[in-house]
């Protein structure tokens, strides 16, 4: 005797609603737990970015003022690494000391004070993702005044 199988009617062909609201729920869960982890590693990564381009336009400043005795003025700036400039005296310039000048982790070039203003006399710094003086976080100003204190 031979038995037929047959579907009902109602026969499941995919997930319930129950189901799919579950694994929404454990993929949020997820997210949640790992989230802030990954956005932390973001930002200690932007902070060792900061300050290893910091030490390294400092490095080539100090090469500069080997060959010129004097850094840059304030007016010819972090340019003067890549190209010499206009007043530059005898022919010392010995650049370029930089392949290009780097930007910050939020692209926007890094600034230069000659005289420093923070106990320096030069400074190097980004005034991170605002643009503007203070703050915290991505917002904070970090120079070669506090890049000691980057953890």
């Amino acid at each position: 005797m031979r038995v037929k199988k047959t579907l009902s009617k109602h026969a499941q062909k995919g997930f319930t609603l129950i189901e799919m609201m579950v694994v929404v729920v454990v993929i949020g869960l997820l997210a949640a737990m790992i989230g802030p982890r990954l956005f932390n590693q973001v930002e200690k990564a932007q902070r060792v970015r900061i300050k290893q381009d910091i030490r390294a336009i400092e490095s080539a400043l100090k090469f500069y003022r080997l060959d010129n005795y004097s850094y840059p003025s304030q007016s010819d700036g972090l340019e003067a690494l890549l190209t010499a400039p206009g007043g530059s005296s005898g022919g010392r310039w010995n650049g370029p000391y930089l392949e290009e000048v780097p930007v910050d982790p939020f692209q926007q070039p890094y600034e230069y004070s000659n005289p420093g203003t923070r106990g320096k006399e030069i400074e190097v710094f980004t005034l991170g993702k605002s643009q503007a003086p203070g703050g915290d976080g991505v917002e904070k100003d970090w120079g070669s005044w506090n890049i000691n204190e980057i953890p």
